[in-house]
């Protein structure tokens, strides 16, 4: 069965995942990261459980392959760059939420399981030490621009957090 997405809704899906760009031609590599048909419970728990043997924090980012702003994000954490400081400080893992800004969310269990209660947009980054205590709570929800972000500024604030 097909579903109808009025296109207000799907006018506020845009809104809430993007932010204009501070340049007209501002690059950044895009990644589809955001796997509908995982376990993401059992994703996120085999993460925690990597950073209690590795002493590393879990990197989750919650988006979706819809979504530029997530796939910017995830295109940045693909590259040799991002993939050393990941490496080095993070246990990585992808969530896909869906558009939880029109009620279609998916996973959202998972954030509040982390104390957040509303994910306003998309995406979300959750830095998370080994025990599962989120460490970035006043930023989680505030990457709806990723794809306007500079590239040292996304690694400078990863770099921040994973001390």
């Amino acid at each position: 069965m097909m579903r109808v997405v009025p296109i207000a809704s799907f006018a506020l899906a845009l809104a809430a995942c993007s932010t204009v760009p501070d340049t007209p031609a501002a690059y950044h590599p895009e990644a589809r990261s955001y796997d509908v048909s995982r376990d993401a419970s059992a994703d996120v728990d085999a993460a925690l459980e990597r950073a209690m043997t590795s002493g590393k924090h879990v990197l989750l980012v919650m988006g979706a392959n819809w979504c530029h702003d997530s796939r910017a994000l995830a295109g940045w954490l693909e590259t040799p760059r991002f993939q050393q400081l990941v490496d080095a400080e993070y246990e990585l893992v992808f969530v896909n939420i869906g558009m939880p800004q029109t009620g279609d969310g998916h996973n959202l269990e998972i954030a509040r399981r982390f104390g957040l209660e509303e994910l306003p947009g998309t995406p979300n980054l959750l830095v998370l030490t080994p025990f599962g205590t989120l460490v970035n709570a006043e930023t989680a929800t505030s990457w709806r621009n990723a794809a306007s972000r500079s590239e040292d500024e996304i690694y400078d604030e990863l770099v921040r957090l994973a001390s």
